[in-house]
């Protein structure tokens, strides 16, 4: 059984960091329902959870409960340990950034998962892919497409880090494309810890 230790709240729009030891665990809950939530995880200035080191692991798009997310030294950082929602999630798409928004037709300042790991975590030297929790976005016949994110109000995603490791959440303020239902959402951060 484990036991929350902590709670942190991430607005809508905003992104969260938080250092956790190896051993614990998070869980990563979606408040309302139908919100991504951009996920990030740093070892070392230099060693970054990898969305294409885990794909090359894996041999999937996306980890199995039970499976890690790689760094790319190819170590393992965070276990899927339980994943109660549908089980929908991307390692495909880069976080949004200004860049994305203009080329989207948004002329002026706009929230994005990019700046947000900036200001929730001034120490990443670059922002790196994510893992895009509850993102919906199947492949077919080789073709990506946006979707809405399929996760009800208190779907959640368990993670067990297997590393010391500094997470940055973002609750995706992306609100152009449908994939957070066009309006964004909290998300909540659970630290928890084994029989505390």
């Amino acid at each position: 059984m484990q036991t929350q230790l902590e709670r942190i709240e991430v607005p809508a729009r905003e992104g969260r960091a938080l250092r956790v030891a190896a051993g614990r665990s998070l869980r990563v809950i979606d408040v309302v329902g139908g919100q991504v939530g951009d996920l990030f995880a740093f070892a070392a200035p230099d060693e970054y959870l990898s969305a294409s080191h885990t794909r090359a692991h894996t041999r999937r798009l996306f980890p199995a409960v039970g499976e890690a997310f790689h760094s790319n030294r190819r170590r393992p950082l965070l276990e899927l340990v339980a994943d109660d929602s549908p089980g929908v999630h991307d390692m495909l798409i880069a976080a949004c950034d200004p860049e994305r928004y203009r080329e989207l037709g948004v002329h002026g300042p706009h929230a994005s998962c990019a700046e947000n790991l900036r200001h929730a975590f001034p120490g990443a030297p670059f922002v790196p892919q994510p893992v895009n929790l509850f993102m919906n976005i199947p492949v077919v016949d080789g073709d990506v497409e946006f979707l809405p994110a399929s996760s009800a109000p208190g779907d959640s995603v368990t993670l067990r880090a297997l590393a010391d490791v500094d997470v940055v959440l973002s609750a995706c303020p992306q609100d152009v494309l449908r994939i957070n239902g066009g309006e964004p959402t909290p998300l909540r951060i659970e630290l928890l810890c084994p029989r505390c």
